[in-house]
């Protein structure tokens, strides 16, 4: 066994492949970009060295840097995780050239199990079922359009190398199809550096299921079960649940022994899985992948076994801990992969700092792999996870229960995320039903990504109790006499009716509350409604508890400035409240100077010093993530100064411009 490993990954991944070291008792040492320097998993291992700059191409991609800290810290092995260095075979060979252990799987297997083209024509000779297709070497028009007749449209049309969906389309007609193969091809050079394509019959309504595989030097090949992950939005998986449900004994088991049989054919050592389509009672060979996958948690929870334990005793010498015929399964999971998101706007990821981060309670159901913590930020630089939520129970519907009650919990607040959305999904009648394949998400897109509404009356009385409460708590604070009537908000007035009036901004949309102080409570009024009845409220640290006509309830708020946000069980709103006074005071402390919303790129600066500009007028482009975000002026004024041009990177509250607001008349 390892004395010492060195974990070539960052984030969740990391910091899970850490806490299992530990268990064992094995030293870790953790390597980090610029970026990372704070980051969680930094602060878990017992060693951690900078590799380069925050961009990956600088830092975790630099395999001979990684290298090199394996030998100064002398760490025996390394872990890739998944994504970056995992199922690069330059590395693994470089590796072993070292006399560094590879946590993972031979060299020879990473090179034909990445090539889509020469896994499928092994997996042929394995006796693997494979989709229709063409997986030869011809790449000219006619070879593959003759092809494509022959297998009967609709086609697929997909890149040799690599994933994500990336070089990939699908061709209904003969008169689309070369079109499609020209943009493929066009798409797979840009992200692979490699323009050959195949083609597969493209199945209409199959499920991703997909066989975890382990095998070691010994000769022993096992399957542990299978996962659905049919839930997906452009090829990336969103919802895995383990076991796949309502398939027959007899085809899983088919399933986990042509998996063995892929894994035996190209002499694999390891975690990996081997992914197939499912329809109509057949199921076909997709590809494999060489490392542990981001849903191995779902697995490990029916199958009450740590993989990544498995991963190192492996990587050691040692044998399968159990063979075929001790393997079992219990109860059901799910695993939910929490993204900084923004599903109104395609899924572009979002940036920004964890200000309030609070996720659910962790017990023998309950799991959150994550790695980061409340203050972190999230980002441009790398995948914008923020957690995978996993659940277990002893049946689908009791784990499904279990999911949507945790996804109600999750509060995050700084960053725009996607648990609405996987909240949806957990509650959506056809899912609970098991009525899932590759399709779901596109085909109830409109009932997981519903319109944006106006905040709800329960989502404005909370604001404006927090507000109220808030108040009366700082008016305490304040230096002076703590009990001068004046600084009450308690409902007395000197000849004035007792009441406050608030006023939030709801998207472009005004809002006014009024709050009357009562003996009991306080009696709400929303814009001519029925008075709302509020008795007990009480708001301390973010935490605010009231009775509403008679309901308990509790929510979370979080204030940032004005800019409030709203959670209550599973909902989320945001608010700002409009205050005269604070805007006025805010434009005599020179709200003039603008700063940088998020971490990014100007992309272009459309404003420059001396020009006149009025509120609203855009002055900057910023971009991040994919995500675009423009700068405006806050009022009519002068620009006094720009401190950054087109190109320029910047951080997250840098001063961009200042501009002389003028008095509004």
């Amino acid at each position: 066994m390892f004395d010492k490993i060195l974990i070539a990954n960052r984030g969740e991944i990391a910091c899970r492949v850490i806490k299992t070291a530990r268990r064992l008792g094995i030293r870790t040492v953790a390597v980090y970009s610029e970026a990372d320097a704070r980051a969680r998993h930094v602060e878990m291992a017992d060693e951690a060295v900078c590799i380069g700059p925050a961009p990956a191409a600088e830092s975790y991609l630099r395999g001979e840097r990684v290298l090199e800290v394996a030998k100064r810290t002398g760490a025996q092995a390394i872990h890739p995780g998944y994504g970056f260095l995992s199922e690069n075979a330059g590395f693994a060979e470089a590796c072993a050239a070292a006399g560094v252990v590879f946590i993972g799987p031979p060299t020879e297997a990473i090179r034909v199990m990445g090539s889509k083209a020469e896994s499928k024509r092994v997996m042929t000779g394995a006796d693997v079922p494979l989709v229709p297709g063409f997986h030869g070497q011809a790449q000219d028009l006619d070879t593959l359009a003759a092809e494509a007749e022959r297998i009967g449209f609709p086609v697929l049309v997909k890149a040799s190398a690599g994933g994500g969906g990336k070089g990939m389309r699908v061709v209904r007609e003969a008169a689309a199809f070369a079109d499609a193969v020209a943009g493929a091809k066009r798409e797979a050079r840009a992200a692979f550096g490699d323009d050959s394509v195949l083609l597969e019959k493209y199945l209409t309504r199959p499920r991703h299921v997909e066989i975890q595989v382990f095998a070691d030097t010994h000769g022993n090949c096992v399957y542990l079960f299978e996962r659905d992950c049919s839930l997906q939005r452009r090829h990336q998986k969103v919802i895995e649940e383990a076991p796949a449900p309502d398939l027959p004994d007899a085809l899983r088991t088919r399933m986990g022994e042509a998996a063995v049989a892929a894994a035996r054919a190209v002499g694999y050592v390891g975690a990996g899985t081997v992914e197939f389509l499912y329809e109509d009672g057949g199921f076909y060979f997709i590809e494999m992948n060489t490392r542990l996958q981001v849903e191995h948690p779902v697995t490990e929870m029916i199958t009450g076994l740590d993989l990544v334990e498995w991963q190192i005793r492996v990587a050691a010498g040692e044998p399968l801990p159990l063979t075929q015929d001790r393997l079992t399964r219990r109860g059901h999971a799910f695993e939910a992969r929490l993204y900084a998101e923004d599903p109104q706007r395609d899924f572009l990821p979002a940036i920004g700092r964890l200000v309030h981060l609070r996720p659910p309670e962790e017990s023998a159901h309950v799991r959150v792999d994550t790695g980061v913590r409340q203050g972190d930020e999230v980002s441009m630089y790398y995948d914008p996870m923020i957690a995978k939520l996993i659940v277990w129970d002893e049946t689908r519907d009791a784990a499904l229960r279990r999911l949507r009650t945790a996804l109600a919990a999750y509060e995050v607040v700084g960053v725009t995320t996607n648990v609405a959305f996987l909240g949806a999904i957990a509650g959506h009648p056809a899912f609970r039903a098991r009525e899932i394949d590759t399709g779901f998400i596109d085909r109830y897109r409109a009932d997981l990504v519903p319109a944006p509404a106006p905040v709800p009356a329960r989502g404005l009385v909370l604001a404006s109790l927090a507000v109220l409460l808030a108040r009366g708590a700082t008016a305490v604070r304040t230096a002076g006499d703590p009990w001068s009537p004046w600084r009450m908000v308690n409902g007395w007035r000197l000849n004035d009716d007792n009441h406050h009036d608030l006023r939030f901004r709801d998207s472009d949309e005004l809002r006014a509350v009024t709050l009357h102080f009562r003996p009991e409570g306080y009696e709400v009024e929303l814009g001519g409604a029925a008075p709302v009845r509020v008795t007990g409220a009480r708001y301390e640290s973010g935490a605010l508890a009231a009775v509403i006509d008679g309901v308990r309830v509790r929510a979370t708020v979080v204030a940032q400035g004005h800019d409030l946000t709203i959670l209550s069980d599973g909902s989320v709103w945001r608010l700002t409240l409009d205050d005269p006074s604070a805007r006025a005071a805010d434009a005599e402390g020179g709200s003039g100077r603008l700063t940088a919303p998020m971490p990014g790129t100007v992309v272009r600066v459309l404003a420059e010093p001396g020009q006149a500009v009025e509120r609203g007028t855009p002055l900057m482009l910023l971009e991040a993530m994919k995500m675009e975000h423009t700068i405006t002026a806050p009022g009519r004024g002068t620009v006094r100064s720009v401190s950054y041009a087109a190109g320029d990177q910047v951080s997250e509250g840098v001063e961009l411009l200042v501009i002389d607001i003028e008095e509004e008349g």
